[in-house]
């Protein structure tokens, strides 16, 4: 994760959207006569980020939430008195399918102003059949109206609704929902909560082995709250991601190590939750994982769609360096997707989707934090923000 292939005063050629050649520049320029020239002028070129755990689409914000945090409030505290996911629900409910698509369309260019080009975006604001359909039928009409490539999970297991009891709404995942959603082929991932209060370890592992049986991939929020052991559930499931594990421990670590299971770490809503308890990257990376980092893009726990402000949280806090950091924003999160074969680095054959940065040095990002640094994105070689 340490070794970033840096080609200075590097170029591209690009044809039909995938990018055909990489090298010096004045090599480049010889083999594409004829073409376009774009001169990035001594700035930083890097592979559009791949955020690799978001809650794109809902309603409304958590303002009060916030407040309350603000105030000494515990996300538990908030949660019993009406606040957290369910407040999120409610509004989600609430609203029409078209105006989540405006909000998560407007969202959506957040990402790509911040650099990224390729998101996961989890359903989980809905818990009822039609509201989940609802959100990932939102994220299939944005992925034709955005340029932002959206990756869409079912985590209809994100919270029990109101009025049910857990069994009675496990059952309902896996007799209607995941059959239904496995028909429209709405998601390629499924997630669970997997956290007291939520959902247990036996509970998650039933939602999950249903999932996977239908041809869902699997991932998981593990470990965040308490060391309920979901680090080593994913590793038994051989789930693509862990994500979260701020309270996993060594054994968890080994346990994934051991299945192949990447981590993905979400600093930003440690720090938006007025926490010091970061996941343990260092030990993760130094046994062998291929760490992930994401926003965790949501409105109660980690407002931003900065990954510029999670690689400086990632350096600052979990004492990774700015080349991990970095290779655990693009190629290692494209891997996590199933999408490594098509984005995540820029190399020959794959997709010509990169960011362009008003620095000289990659590691400017991480070090600069909270100043805008984006000149330009591209997805498939078109231009689509910046100057």
């Amino acid at each position: 994760m340490g070794g970033l292939a840096i080609i200075r005063d590097g170029g591209m050629l690009i044809r039909d959207g995938k990018i055909e050649l990489v090298g010096l520049s004045d090599e480049i320029e010889k083999k594409s006569r004829g073409a376009e020239i774009v001169d990035a002028c001594g700035r930083v070129v890097l592979p559009g980020f791949v955020d690799a755990h978001t809650h794109l689409v809902f309603a409304g914000n958590r303002l009060d939430d916030f407040e309350r945090r603000a105030r000494g409030e515990s996300y538990e505290q908030i949660s019993k008195a009406a606040g957290g996911i369910w407040s999120t629900v409610e509004k989600t409910r609430a609203a029409s399918e078209h105006d989540l698509l405006v909000e998560a369309k407007k969202r959506a260019d957040w990402f790509l102003r911040c650099g990224t080009t390729t998101i996961e975006a989890k359903s989980g604001y809905g818990l009822t059949l039609e509201d989940e359909l609802t959100i990932l039928r939102v994220m299939r009409s944005l992925n034709k109206q955005s340029s932002l490539e959206i990756v869409p999970t079912f985590l209809g297991a994100h919270a029990v609704p109101r009025g049910m009891d857990t069994d009675e709404y496990i059952g309902l995942m896996i007799d209607q929902m995941l059959p239904h959603i496995a028909r429209e082929k709405l998601a390629a991932f499924c997630d669970v909560f997997c956290e007291r209060g939520y959902f247990d370890v036996e509970q998650s592992r039933k939602i999950l082995t249903a999932a996977r049986k239908l041809g869902l991939r699997l991932r998981i929020h593990a470990d965040q709250l308490s060391n309920l052991g979901g680090a080593k559930l994913a590793a038994e499931l051989k789930a693509a991601t862990a994500d979260h594990l701020e309270k996993t421990d060594e054994q968890g670590i080994a346990a994934m190590k051991s299945a192949g299971v990447q981590p993905v770490l979400l600093p930003g809503s440690v720090y938006a939750l007025g926490s010091s308890g970061y996941p343990r990257a260092r030990e993760m990376i130094e046994a062998g994982l291929a760490v992930v980092l994401a926003t965790d893009f949501n409105p109660g726990s980690s407002p931003t769609a900065s990954m510029p402000m999670i690689l400086s949280l990632a350096c600052t806090q979990m004492k990774m360096s700015p080349p991990e950091a970095v290779t655990a924003a693009t190629i290692n999160a494209a891997h996590s997707l199933n999408r490594g074969n098509k984005v995540g680095s820029l190399e020959p054959g794959k997709l010509a989707n990169f960011s362009v940065f008003d620095c000289a040095d990659y590691r400017e990002l991480a070090y600069w934090f909270g100043i805008p640094q984006m000149h330009s994105v591209y997805v498939r070689g078109e231009r689509v923000t910046g100057a």
